[in-house]
């Protein structure tokens, strides 16, 4: 069901000012070079500030900020289960909510659940699931760096057609991962919450100003961030920004929200770049034949189309 939902109001993040935003996550963690989850969740405490509380899947971002006793978490911080972030996540806003509503808290704070593509497209699908249905006001970010990298580079439902991995290896009788990947932000917008969007480290300020749009709206919020990983994806750290880029250039992975179910693109590529630019990038699609590469950019093509297809069918008609 379409609902409209006014957020002109937020404002927008300005480049030159992001260096003024404090992160909540201290330097000195233990992240990879050129790590995409640990850049984008820079960016996503940056906006939320001090008066957040994050619930932390099983992870990559778990393991490198918590290593006990330390951490490099700035806000209070749950380290929960691959399979029950969303659900402690809720746990979290209802109880704050009746804490407020006893007059024994003032404030509001944000509540931030950050997952891997694992956590949130298979083992805690289901709680995520329900965070979604029953409506609480939360944000729920997917760090997407396409395959269970924290405890070997295995596979995920989110890893793409063609990628080697541990438990999807490429050789003589085998193209790697065989399957397409899963769509979460189509599967969450079908949620009908009010706002969901995908964003990527390389456009720092569309991902900010997503951030502080879902944190505007009344209700769930799901934010879906394109992660480069050099480790699993067998690339250079320095490399990591280029290939983000890259992504959102060949159209791999387009820029959008979905506002109160009405698709929109929030960047448009005039000049696409062939998908091979992205490909030859990365160790785990070196094996790729020009047949297959032509398969994937035929691929991309239709997904794009479709989605463009979504913006013209959810578009308010004019006056």
């Amino acid at each position: 069901m379409l609902k409209d939902i006014d957020l002109s109001g937020v404002d927008k993040t300005k480049l030159k000012e992001i260096h003024k935003m404090e992160s909540m996550v201290s330097s000195g963690h233990r992240a990879c070079q050129g790590c995409g989850e640990v850049l984008a969740m820079g960016m996503v405490t940056r906006v939320a500030g001090p008066d957040t509380i994050v619930c932390n899947a099983t992870g990559c971002m778990e393991i490198i900020s918590s290593p006990y006793p330390q951490t490099a978490w700035k806000v209070p911080w749950i380290h929960v289960a691959f399979e029950n972030a969303g659900a402690v996540a809720s746990g979290v806003e209802a109880a704050i909510k009746a804490l407020h509503r006893k007059g024994k808290v003032s404030s509001k704070p944000n509540i931030l659940c950050f997952g891997g593509d694992g956590a949130t497209a298979d083992i805690g699908f289901g709680s995520l699931s329900g965070a979604m249905e029953r409506g609480h006001n939360l944000l729920y970010v997917c760090l997407d760096n396409e395959a269970y990298m924290n405890t070997g580079i295995q596979r995920s439902s989110s890893t793409p057609y063609g990628a080697s991995t541990t438990t999807s290896p490429c050789g003589t009788e085998s193209i790697g991962q065989h399957t397409q990947k899963k769509n979460m932000p189509r599967i969450i917008a079908e949620h009908g919450v009010p706002y969901v969007a995908t964003a990527s480290p390389s456009h720092p300020t569309d991902l900010m100003d997503k951030v502080a749009k879902a944190l505007a709206v009344d209700g769930p919020a799901y934010l879906h961030i394109y992660s480069p990983c050099p480790t699993g994806w067998g690339s250079k750290g320095e490399k990591s920004i280029e290939i983000a880029k890259l992504a959102v250039e060949t159209n791999l992975f387009p820029l959008y929200e979905v506002v109160g179910g009405r698709f929109g693109f929030t960047k448009k590529i005039k000049k696409v770049k062939p998908i091979g630019d992205y490909l030859k990038l990365q160790r785990r699609f070196r094996h790729l034949t020009e047949k297959e590469i032509g398969f994937i950019q035929q691929t991309v093509e239709d997904n794009y189309e479709e989605l463009e297809r979504f913006c013209q069918a959810t578009a308010k008609c004019e006056e």
